[in-house]
């Protein structure tokens, strides 16, 4: 052990007294903070690594996926008759106890690494042999009791282990997801049924268009967003594939004849998810491209909400001089110079959300590109890009229906009048009248300033009876027979 140090030494989010204690690695020997739970080659990645200062306890389903794994492989192993009893109990507790969020600060690498994930892996080693020794009555770093690698590592690789742990813990993280986007759905539903009475116009390539309600675009929203759940689903479905028993490069090598099923089964049990092993390893340990199909499902949705909040925006643009078909609830002061101007800045940050989002799909197709024969080296930045990408959604679209959607107004007469006063609503004589009258019209009410209804009428074209008739805006939001 080192002599205690009068400073305090701080590393990652946490403080240490300033004593150590010696490990040893194929590197040599480094003296590691006495009340760290890792080891030494998480020490290394740490000094390696300092790159987006965001570690791996950050996403706490990641801790979750490698206990899961690594517990599965423990109880696989001690099946096999590799590993005593007393070693798979005490490696047991220390999993669920990460699972129930235990010890999840000393899991400090950064989540942007290389080494395919090695250091993600034996950090989790060391945390958890540590902790197993503890239990065994032993004292950290009394590795010949409990081994990060022989023991907690055993049958195992990071080439099987860390993307079998990250595809669960993005697995886990997708059902939070999946509850943001159902809620925002319904609550575009409320507001639709909220606004179906409410008459306005419809718009194509910003111009006048044909009259609709409220209701119905804000039902399109709900409509829109209520089937990316399933999207997602099944996208996160392809995660529960995995590959452990791969070990390096597929072929099982180091492994127990058996232990792939035997592991698969108990991970399983674990999870409580339908984890299924890869009919091939060696393509499994290779092909990273499910992680490309999921970021897409990101990008879909992204897209989508972040087109929603387009139209938001320009349905509350104004208040005086632009549409003001709608009122967005105020947040906050929109300007430093502009007394009264209020800012649109919820869908605001959920557009900027949108645009991480779509950025992070085009890295996570680089990253998967870019692996060479039997193995992909930049998985961790796919992994960092989906999880950013998750959690920012996740945390945008609550922030959309709670601080936006949900207190959304209508400004019902200002809809109608400008449904009164628009040229589109011509549209709805050209079956009437055919389509040379109906250009006529609009030029002329256009030139004019004029409304269609009185230009219809001075021409003699059609009756007031006939054109209260068509031109009844609640009569133009759905099909109807044409013939007069």
């Amino acid at each position: 052990m080192g002599q205690a140090n009068a400073q305090r030494i701080k590393t990652g989010a946490q403080y240490f007294s300033g004593n150590t204690r010696l490990e040893h690695d194929l590197l040599g020997e480094r003296n590691v903070p006495a009340e760290s739970y890792y080891g030494v080659q998480t020490l290394r990645a740490l000094e390696n690594f300092a790159i987006s200062g965001v570690n791996i306890s950050f996403y706490p389903s990641i801790i979750n996926g490698l206990a899961m794994v690594k517990e599965a492989a423990a109880e696989a192993n001690h099946d096999l008759g590799l590993l005593p009893t007393d070693i798979r109990d005490a490696i047991v507790t220390a999993c669920h106890e990460l699972r129930n969020g235990k010890l999840h600060q000393h899991f400090v690498v950064d989540m942007i690494q290389g080494g395919a994930g090695t250091s993600t892996n034996m950090n989790a080693n060391e945390v958890i042999a540590n902790r197993a020794l503890e239990l065994m009555g032993h004292k950290r770093g009394e590795y010949q009791y409990c081994h990060p690698n022989n023991h907690v590592n055993l049958s195992q690789s990071t080439n099987d282990a860390y993307p079998t742990a990250m595809k669960l813990g993005i697995y886990m993280i997708n059902e939070k997801l999946t509850e943001a986007v159902d809620s925002l759905a319904l609550a575009f539903a409320a507001k639709a049924e909220e606004f179906k009475h409410i008459i306005k116009m419809g718009r194509t390539q910003l111009q006048d268009a044909v009259p609709m309600t409220l209701g119905q675009e804000f039902q399109a929203y709900a409509d829109m967003l209520k089937g990316e759940s399933a999207v997602l689903k099944r996208a996160a479905d392809l995660f529960l594939e995995q590959n452990m028993g791969a070990t390096a490069i597929g072929t099982g090598i180091n492994s127990e004849p058996g232990y792939a099923e035997k592991c698969t089964e108990h991970l399983c049990r674990i999870s409580g998810y339908k984890v299924r092993l890869a009919s091939n390893l060696v393509q499994a340990t290779q092909d990273t491209s499910d992680f490309v199909t999921y970021s897409g499902a990101l990008k879909r949705l992204a897209t989508k909400v972040s087109k929603i909040c387009n139209d938001l925006r320009l349905l509350s643009s104004g208040p005086r001089t632009g549409l003001n078909e709608i009122n967005l609830p105020p947040r906050q002061p929109g300007s430093s110079i502009m007394p009264g101007k209020v800012n649109p800045v919820i869908p605001e940050v959920v557009n900027q959300v949108a645009f991480k989002v779509i950025g992070n799909d085009l890295t996570v197709t680089m990253a998967v590109e870019a692996g060479q024969l039997e193995l992909n080296v930049f998985e961790p930045v796919a992994v960092q890009s989906i999880f950013e990408s998750v959690v920012m959604l996740k945390n945008g679209l609550k922030t959309l229906e709670h601080r936006c959607v949900n207190e959304i107004t209508a400004n019902a007469d200002r809809c109608k009048d400008l449904v009164y006063h628009s040229i589109g609503i011509v549209t709805a004589l050209n079956p009437v009248i055919g389509y040379e009258k109906s250009t006529i019209v609009a030029k002329e009410a256009l030139e004019q300033n004029a409304s269609v209804y009185d230009l219809v009428l001075q021409k003699g074209w059609l009756t007031k009876a006939q054109l209260d008739e068509i031109l009844s805006p609640e009569r133009m939001i759905e099909p109807r027979k044409m013939r007069m």
